[in-house]
């Protein structure tokens, strides 16, 4: 709930200064918006290091002036009090409780508007007068909205309570961009309130780089711009001037050292490529959704612990790579918005679900997702119909089942689930035709057993084939003994028999075939494969 230091340097300073004054233990007659006076000891405390405090004042000495640290601290009062308050309403919740309650509020209101509608369609019972019974249905309907509403409230307070964090983070940034302003302009001899950023605050490596980026700021909207490559300089901050390289199509900042993007990047609106993996991001800025062109997002080997919900706005992007990061969740809705993704890479992250919008990527053809603590696939992850490779391995403890409509994936090649805890594969599994490499390592697998499992993809999915085909004839089986003899006798089960056994030789071949003559099935060699 207190700034990061390593994200809000300033911000967590002036903060703390500020609570170490406002402690009950040094209560004086000093102005509560001042700052202690230098003299005064700072208090070690909300989530400031001393260590960390020592290294701002190291690297920022002009902090210590008692002006200008009143005038920060002027500046910073809207933070300080919305803070207060998100103590005393608790911390945020978890994504998953947030996305648990967004879900429950939309099927509370599509119920009650399936109620409402039958309240409407209901006939007005003989010998009821017609005023007396449209009261009587707005008695009902005013029943049924309060009913929904009760439900409703603390769905959207845990809701609200999210947003209020989320409107939070958005503050601290802005206050620190402030801060960061009035630094630099009392660096420069000019006033508190404004200003550019000082020397302090550029780079203190790697001259030759600051001249590189001036010369293509300075060059780039006369040239026309259309590809800049800035890999691998040492970069520690990325000048707001970049946003108005308006023709850039491609932009690599990839193995630098920048922990933050600028939101005038929202001004590069034809931008095509965006690469800024191994460059130490903590956050990705709201206006990254207005890349409205971007097509490649490559933001893997940082330090994200989300994405923003804004990237789901970035509809014309066909690769995502989010990979070796901090996410423990992805946006909620950036299924719905996606459309037109193809390949997604989020592994070796901290995920613990996925969002059911993932389940409206239907272009997707890649998801890699190896390496997360995922307790789960959504259960409409079928409709994925255009997958073809499927990488869900080493989720290890967490992942123990696959949902039915696991089936659906007709086109999936290529699936990795090894080192999970995996007891049965779903009954649906055998009609993956398309199937050809199967790594199903590092599961206590019961169904199918081991020794179908060695005799490779085609072996495991004719045994699941013949498996479902045997659950279906034994519940026909079952119907048929109940119904009575008459219906019985009309060849029903017959007919129905006849239908199972054409549906499973269109899925794998025959039945007849993987019983056989004996002859083994081919191994798969990609079973023998180690990753």
């Amino acid at each position: 709930m207190d700034p990061n230091p390593k994200s809000f340097p300033i911000l967590s300073y002036v903060m703390s200064r500020i609570a170490s004054f406002k402690a009950p233990q040094a209560v004086d007659h000093h102005d509560v918006e001042q700052p202690p006076p230098l003299d005064r000891p700072i208090r070690r405390h909300d989530g400031v290091g001393g260590g960390d405090i020592d290294l701002v004042v190291e690297r920022l000495p002009r902090l210590q002036h008692p002006a200008l640290l009143a005038s920060m601290a002027s500046a910073v009062t809207e933070v300080a009090q919305t803070r207060s308050v998100l103590r005393l309403l608790g911390d945020r919740p978890d994504h998953e409780a947030v996305d648990a309650a967004r879900a429950r509020v939309a099927e509370i209101d599509a119920d009650l508007s399936r109620g409402l509608e039958e309240i409407v369609r209901a006939p007005r019972p003989e010998g009821v007068d017609r005023l007396r019974w449209r009261a009587e249905q707005a008695e009902r309907e005013k029943g049924c909205r309060a009913e929904a509403e009760r439900e409703k409230a603390a769905l959207r307070a845990v809701i609200q309570l999210d947003e209020m964090h989320e409107a939070y983070e958005k503050l601290l940034r802005e206050a620190e961009n402030r801060l960061v302003k009035m630094y630099g302009s009392a660096a420069e001899g000019g006033d508190v309130g404004d200003g550019k950023l000082g020397a302090e605050m550029g780079q203190e490596e790697g001259e030759e780089v600051n001249e590189e980026v001036i010369d293509i700021l300075q060059g780039g909207p006369g040239m026309s711009l259309e590809r800049v490559d800035l890999s691998g300089r040492h970069l520690r901050y990325l000048p707001e001037a970049f946003g108005k390289l308006r023709g850039l199509l491609y932009l690599n900042l990839s193995n630098n050292q920048l922990q933050a993007v600028p939101d005038a990047i929202a001004g590069l609106e034809y931008l095509e490529e965006l690469h800024l993996s191994s460059s130490s991001l903590v956050s990705l800025p709201d206006s990254i959704g207005l890349l409205l062109n971007l097509k490649i997002l490559d933001v893997s080997a940082n330090k994200l612990k989300s994405l923003p919900d804004s990237i789901s706005k970035c509809r014309s992007l066909v690769e995502l790579n989010a990979s070796y990061n901090e996410l423990t969740y992805l946006p909620t809705n950036i299924g719905h918005e996606l459309q037109s993704l193809e390949k997604l890479w989020i592994h070796l992250n901290k995920l613990r679900s996925l969002p059911t919008s993932v389940c409206e990527m239907r272009a997707l053809r890649l998801l890699d997702a190896h390496f997360n603590e995922l307790r789960g696939l959504p259960y409409a992850i079928g409709n994925l119909s255009n997958l073809e490779v499927l990488n869900l391995s080493s989720n290890f403890s967490d992942l123990q089942e696959l949902p039915a409509s696991f089936g659906d994936l007709i086109n999936l090649r290529e699936l990795d689930l090894s080192n999970n805890q995996i007891h049965a594969l779903p009954d649906t599994f055998g009609r993956l035709d398309k199937l050809t490499k199967l790594n199903l390592d590092q599961n206590p697998l019961v169904v199918p057993p081991l020794e179908v499992i060695m005799q490779g993809v085609e072996a495991v999915k004719d045994y699941m084939a013949k498996r479902l085909l045997d659950i279906l004839l034994e519940d026909e089986k079952s119907m048929a003994e109940e119904m009575s003899p008459t219906q019985a006798g009309n060849g029903w089960l017959m007919r129905s028999t006849s239908w199972l056994n054409s549906w499973v030789s269109g899925v794998s071949g025959s039945v007849a075939g993987y019983l056989g003559s004996g002859q083994k099935s081919f191994r798969d060699p990609y079973l023998d494969q180690q990753l």
